[in-house]
Formats: C-alpha cells, structure tokens, sequence
C-alpha cells in the first residue's frame, strides 16, 4: 500500500504496537537472563515442630511424645452415664402468675432463669418458693419439669 493512502493515525498504531512487541521482547530476555534455577530438595523441606507450628529446620528428637492408639477418639467421644441426681436442681421461684399458669425459677446453682409451666408442677406452688426440678431443653429455650416443692 503506497504511503499516500496510509492515515497518519494508522501510521502512529502500527509505530506503536512495534514499540510494544520490542519492549515486551527486552523484558523477556532480561528475565531469562536474571532467571535462577529452582531450589533444592533441602532448601524447599519444611517442618512442623511439637506444637504444631511450621518452621525451616527438623524438631528436636528429644522432644517427641509417644501417643497410644488407645488414646487416640475420631468422631464423637462416648458419652458418660449421667447420674439422675445431678439432673435435679434447687431453685426459688421469682415470678409466678397463677392466672395464666406460667412462671420463671431462678436456679440456685448458676443464677440461671428458668421457665416453669404449671403442667410441669406436681405441688402448687407462688413466688418465692424453694423447689427442686429438672432442666428440659423446649423449641424456646429451657425449660422446668418435675417441679416439687422444698420441704
């Protein structure tokens, strides 16, 4: 194509998309150039020390702990027989409202409050009472059950 008909736009993108593929040859060779060679077996080693931690250099031999197969548990631990009089707690009853049948009790042990119903009851019982009852968990949140009166 003769120069005339070239637009002095096309001239300046073909001059410029040159400098580009020059210069993107020149960082080519230099990073060849400057290019190491990948390291070595030890150099690329990396260890976990007893508590867990990676580091560069081997643990101490001396430190190791002897585990038995025993010891070790995968999935959910074996749950233990729980004794029924752990189950019963003591508590005082804060709030009790004998229209509507329903209350809290404030547990003795951990000052937790605790929702009673009166269909959990088996003595009737008011504010201030000293109970003993069981802990049910309900779609709410705790719950009393097998509330009794302290004598």
């Amino acid at each position: 194509m003769p120069k005339s008909h070239q637009s002095w736009n096309k001239k300046d993108r073909e001059q410029q998309k040159q400098k580009a593929r020059k210069e993107k040859a020149e960082r080519k060779k230099e990073r060849k150039e400057n290019a190491q060679k990948g390291k070595s077996l030890e150099e690329m080693m990396a260890y976990i020390d007893e508590n867990g931690v990676i580091s560069s250099s081997p643990p101490d031999p001396r430190k190791k702990k002897e585990i038995k197969l025993e010891d070790i548990e995968i999935g959910v631990p074996k749950l233990k027989p729980i004794d029924p009089k752990d189950l019963i707690r003591k508590g005082t009853v804060t709030f009790f409202n004998e229209s509507k049948g329903y209350g809290f009790i404030k547990d003795l042990e951990n000052q937790q409050s605790v929702f009673v119903h009166v269909n959990s009851c088996a003595d009737p019982i008011k504010e201030q009472s000293r109970v003993n009852f069981e802990i049910e968990m309900g779609p709410k949140g705790a719950n009393a059950v097998n509330v009794n009166l302290v004598s």
